[in-house]
């Protein structure tokens, strides 16, 4: 490893951990270099970088995975080391060695520990001889009942694909066959495997430092147990409510899979905790993790600044820092929870999140959220001395964070911080399981909350822009009452009209209306509203903690005419590729209502389209790899007759 000091670096990534990676950098004095593909030749990582090469296409196959033109945008930019962040290239123990041999400084470990840890098979071999405690393989093709529920992985990947829950045995072939296809299409490798599945389990995290000298740090623990589709949601450290002897036993066998690799850099050990306590080895990431920062906040540190010094050859102190406080860490997706967490993109107008909270993140206002990538919008992070302040901080934060254009999981993240199982710190896997319908399901006083949103809407809109003419700020002033004014609203696909006449309605007194600030006097309480009329649509805006957020759409005096569909017709419900269809599915096959037809990947995820009725299959218009848009014709299914 060089002793030289850096002077450039590259980033091998996009996105919000490449904004992060350039903010240290930065500060440590290096010069930046971006890469970026066709739809992010204008991302906010590409603004704030020194210089930008781009990578010619669009998906991340032709582009963040082309190892060859990363290097060869390393060395035409004059970079003399490359961080790959997380994802993409980051664990590819042959893309390290690539860049070692282009003369270049590998930001994370050595090759040979990136290949050890990269098949989970083999890692959970390695780790076995080193005595860190294992949950036993099961073979599928010996399973029995007894051994149910099992857990399909993929050996070569993480961020839960390729990965399948199974309770039936009837169903585990056509899961190992769904699981190998997605690890393949991932990650260019269909193996899976099985192990038990352990219910109302704990995801828990050591994250480890290791210099060349000699020395391993054990960070701590972090919870990762919120989590929906296998992967995270809402991190926090240190992990709550363990008995410090098995917190210093995590420790220890972290230690010890990073000793057993000959670790360098920094990385983290996964274990699955069961609901009695006891410890299972899931998994080694041979890179810096998305949740990363809980790390930081907590024990004062530069994760990214400590990766740097350490490949430039300096050696860590014997022992970490003491930690301080508690860290909680939210994932801001454009995804809708309520509807099978689908994938949102579109314009990103405003991302305002109020606070003394830390914000990482790869969108500026204005930016557009496309379909090649993760739908994260950003990780909001909160520091404080106890974990009651630092959840009820972030909560907070979320609560008045102004997130426009899209939808997001932003009202989930609120209500799953004040859950009383979280506040509790009663965590698990199946969190979600149990608890989403409760916690997507619209609140009691909705309808009422929606009105006045209408409401502030409707007055803001009617405000006049400062510096109009006399009459228009008068409000076109008369002796006698006029008849109300009206707006009619479509708010989540239901229309609402407001009626007001410019004096106070029963319980509500309008105390100020701007165009973008309305004060009303809600049952003798002040509440203020933040409106934000779209340029580049028809939509308003409304945020207010008192309501929550409302996007409204203006209804024209004047509709389009509908888009007439055929009967039966499967429409995309987002932009995407077709990775799977039904296996001999054809026109003219007998359909059962939800059967899979055919499978769409958008932002990382996997969706499966199914049939919406019983009937005849009349129409498929959807092929393997075809590029769909939103609401484009996938297949018709003619409904069978009623007996």
């Amino acid at each position: 490893m060089t002793q030289q000091p850096l002077t450039s670096l590259l980033v091998a990534n996009r996105g919000e951990i490449a904004v992060r990676i350039f903010r240290t950098a930065r500060a440590l004095g290096l010069a930046t270099v971006a890469v970026h593909s066709d739809p992010d030749a204008d991302a906010l990582h590409v603004r704030e970088a020194d210089a930008a090469v781009r990578l010619p296409g669009a998906a991340p196959a032709d582009t963040y995975l082309r190892g060859d033109l990363v290097i060869e945008a390393a060395l035409a930019a004059g970079a003399d080391a490359v961080h790959p962040g997380y994802g993409f290239l980051s664990e590819n123990p042959d893309f390290a060695r690539e860049v070692v041999a282009a003369g270049l400084t590998w930001i994370g470990p050595p090759p040979e520990a990136i290949e050890a840890m990269a098949s989970k098979t083999r890692a959970k071999e390695l780790m076995r001889a080193a005595g860190v405690p294992l949950l036993d393989p099961v073979d599928p093709a010996t399973a029995t009942a007894a051994d149910l529920p099992l857990l399909l992985k993929a050996a070569a990947g993480g961020g839960g694909r390729g990965m399948r829950v199974v309770r039936d045995l009837d169903t585990l072939k056509e899961s190992l066959d769904a699981a190998s296809a997605e690890a393949a299409s991932a990650f260019g490798d269909g193996e899976v495997f099985a192990e038990p599945y352990v219910e109302r389990g704990r995801h828990v995290e050591v994250q480890i430092l290791a210099d060349s000298h000699g020395t391993v740090w054990a960070l701590g623990t972090r919870d990762c147990s919120l989590q929906r589709r296998h992967q995270k949601v809402i991190e926090e450290a240190p992990a709550p409510a363990l008995p410090e002897t098995l917190r210093t036993t995590l420790h220890e066998a972290a230690v010890a899979a990073a000793r057993a690799v000959s670790y360098q850099g920094a990385g983290t050990v996964e274990f699955l905790v069961t609901a009695d306590g006891r410890p299972y080895f899931l998994e080694m990431n041979t890179r810096l993790q998305v949740e990363h920062p809980v790390t930081e906040a907590v024990f004062g540190i530069d994760l990214v600044a400590l990766q740097l010094r350490i490949a430039e050859g300096a050696a860590l102190p014997l022992t970490p820092p003491e930690p301080a406080g508690h860290a909680i860490e939210a994932r801001l997706y454009a995804e809708d929870p309520a509807q099978d967490w689908r994938p949102q993109t579109g314009v990103l107008h405003t991302l305002a999140v109020p606070g003394e909270v830390r914000v990482d993140t790869g969108f500026a206002d204005g930016d557009t959220v496309g379909v090649h990538y993760d739908p994260m919008l950003a990780k909001v992070i909160a520091h404080a001395p106890t974990r009651a302040e630092a959840v009820r901080a972030l909560a907070h934060a979320l609560a008045g964070a102004r997130v426009h254009g899209l939808t997001t999981n932003r009202e989930l993240l609120v209500r799953s911080l004040r859950h009383p199982e979280f506040t509790e710190a009663r965590l698990d896997t199946g969190f979600y399981e149990r608890h989403l319908d409760a916690l997507t399901e619209p609140a009691p006083d909705t309808a009422a909350r929606t009105a006045l949103a209408a409401l502030a809407a409707a007055l803001a809109e009617a405000a006049p822009e400062p510096g109009a003419p006399l009459a228009r700020r008068l409000g076109g002033w008369r002796n006698v009452r006029s008849a109300p004014q009206t707006r009619r609203y479509t708010v989540a696909g239901a229309e609402h009209e407001v009626r007001y006449h410019p004096v106070d309605h029963p319980g509500v007194r309008v105390l100020s209306a701007e165009r973008h600030l309305v004060a009303l006097e809600v049952d003798g309480v002040r509440r203020l509203f933040h409106v934000k009329h779209n340029s580049n649509k028809p939509e308003v805006y409304v945020d207010s903690p008192f309501t929550g957020a409302h996007t409204l759409t203006p209804v024209p005096r004047f509709a389009d005419p509908q888009d007439r569909t055929e009967p039966g017709s499967l429409l995309a419900p987002m932009p995407g590729t077709v990775v799977r269809v039904a296996e001999g599915l054809a026109p003219g096959d007998a359909v059962t209502a939800g059967q899979p037809l055919l499978w769409l990947e958008a932002m990382k995820m996997e969706h499966r389209i199914v049939s919406p009725a019983s009937g005849t299959l009349t129409a498929l218009h959807a092929t393997l790899g075809h590029q769909v848009e939103f609401g484009a014709l996938l297949a018709v299914v003619q409904e069978e007759s009623p007996a």
